[in-house]
């Protein structure tokens, strides 16, 4: 608590001590800063009030006290991860209901959305072009990681319609302990997935418990299930379930024939960690590891995929591994999520956070684009860069915390793999239904019941029937089929 107090009073100073900077960043072109203005922000689904006024706003509301915020929420958590909506009634979709707001007579003056969306505002003439603001004020863009100014430009055709102030992004963490014992050369940057598991198949060695695993496509013991862990590694690959109208199977192919051997080769080799049994582990006590569900803290694993977020943690476990029992202290770094040699510019899990564009009706343009070049601003990510859990756009600010040393750009390097806008799961949530289809047929070849092409075969023809149902009841569901599956 006495820390948190802390770390609350510094950064309350912080703010203090660059309040008279901040305010001058606001100053050009600013307007009029006597009378009382309203800006208006609509979101498709980023949290409370609170919180967006926390993460994104109160610097700005704090250097332009004549600017107040009203936030308008678009979403609808009835439909957010899977939900199922009243088969009475139609869904609503909250990308739609973002366009009505959009185009309303008290419409917002800038939008937040996630990078999926950008293409749909973009390509319906709904956001303002930014490039031309970027060049009037001399706004420099030049220090923001390729991750996010580069994935925007890919979204715009070349062209700037929104700006993130911070970003998530994953990496590939390794144990080199376990490579300098066996003799092998460490993972460099952008290796391809057949070298990294090829790297994996000289790591892992051992039997039963004693077992060291190669790689692992997240730190906690999945066990079998693989399927849905897997999700990163066809992602860049934008290899699709199904159509884009959701009207037809798209899995009895080569291309995702290739993906599943591939996989299922490093589970038959035990590459990827085998599930653990907790229930024998014994009771929880003083002599027991707390960190036995991780993989590779506990030395089971010598490659894993790590999203930034956690890499303090992993720093502070290290720092103290001495007064853990069951640890045993190693170095490690990262380097950049292996990429597929038809896609070498895509990574893994890697999102824009706080994505805004202004809305081609704002009432208020001049500080709609105000407010969004001060949160993209040197001065917005000095100040935010030590208390963000997220990564700051700007590649100046962004160095290890605590003291750690480590290979940092592995997580600026990359661009966001190509996302399917989840509107069509929202309009047909059955959808998710055909998705699990794929995973019970997944998990049918993993206990040899059936072959490869067999089991995508089937996936292929029994969701299709689903897809018809899906299409003449969006709302169909398919829970009985599920648990037979």
């Amino acid at each position: 608590m006495q820390k948190y107090v802390k770390k609350t009073v510094a950064v309350s100073l912080c703010v203090g001590l660059m309040a008279p900077t901040l305010v001058a960043c606001t100053k050009s072109g600013s307007g009029d800063s006597k009378s009382e203005k309203v800006l208006r922000i609509a979101t498709t689904g980023y949290g409370n009030d609170e919180y967006l006024r926390q993460r994104f706003t109160e610097l700005f509301e704090f250097a332009n006290p004549n600017i107040k915020f009203e936030f308008i929420s678009t979403s609808d958590d009835r439909y957010m991860y899977g939900g199922r909506p009243d088969p009475k009634e139609k869904p609503k979709d909250p990308m739609d209901k973002l366009k009505e707001v959009m185009t309303s007579d008290s419409p917002p003056d800038v939008v937040m959305v996630g990078y999926e969306q950008l293409p749909d505002l973009i390509s319906n003439n709904m956001l303002k072009q930014l490039d031309q603001d970027i060049a009037k004020d001399k706004f420099d863009t030049s220090d923001i990681v390729p991750a996010v100014i580069e994935g925007i430009k890919k979204a715009g055709d070349g062209k700037i319609y929104a700006l993130a102030p911070t970003f998530y992004s994953s990496a590939l963490i390794y144990n080199k302990k376990m490579f300098d014992e066996a003799g092998v050369q460490y993972p460099t940057d952008k290796m391809t997935w057949d070298q990294t598991f090829d790297l994996a198949r000289r790591l892992a060695k051992g039997e039963g418990e004693n077992r060291k695993y190669g790689f692992s496509f997240t730190p906690e013991n999945m066990g079998d299930d693989i399927y849905y862990a897997t999700r990163m590694y066809t992602a860049p690959l934008d290899l699709k379930t199904f159509d884009d109208k959701g009207e037809k199977m798209t899995v009895d192919s080569d291309q995702w024939e290739k993906v599943w051997k591939t996989l299922l080769q490093l589970k038959t080799e035990k590459i990827l960690p085998e599930p653990i049994d907790f229930s024998k582990r014994g009771n929880s006590g003083p002599n027991e590891n707390p960190f036995d569900y991780d993989d590779f803290l506990s030395g089971r694993v010598a490659m894993s995929i790590i999203d930034y977020s956690n890499i303090s943690h992993y720093t502070n476990v290290m720092k103290n591994v001495a007064n853990i029992k069951g640890l045993t202290a190693f170095d490690w770094d990262v380097v950049t999520v292996p990429v597929h040699q038809e896609a070498p510019e895509y990574g893994g899990r890697i999102g824009l956070d706080g994505l805004m564009g202004v809305n081609a009706k704002a009432q208020n343009p001049e500080d709609a684009w105000k407010f969004i070049k001060f949160i993209n601003s040197e001065d917005w990510a000095r100040l935010k860069a030590g208390t963000s859990s997220n990564l700051v756009s700007r590649q100046k600010y962004i160095k290890p915390k605590d003291g750690a040393e480590f290979n940092i750009k592995a997580f600026t390097t990359l661009l966001p793999a190509p996302s399917r806008d989840n509107k069509i799961y929202r309009e047909k949530p059955g959808l998710y239904d055909v998705e699990r289809l794929g995973s019970q047929k997944f998990q049918q070849v993993v206990q040899n019941k059936q072959q490869v092409r067999d089991a995508l075969k089937q996936w292929q023809t029994e969701g299709d029937a689903m897809l018809q149902k899906i299409k003449e009841n969006p709302n169909a569901q398919f829970d009985s089929m599920m648990q037979g599956g």
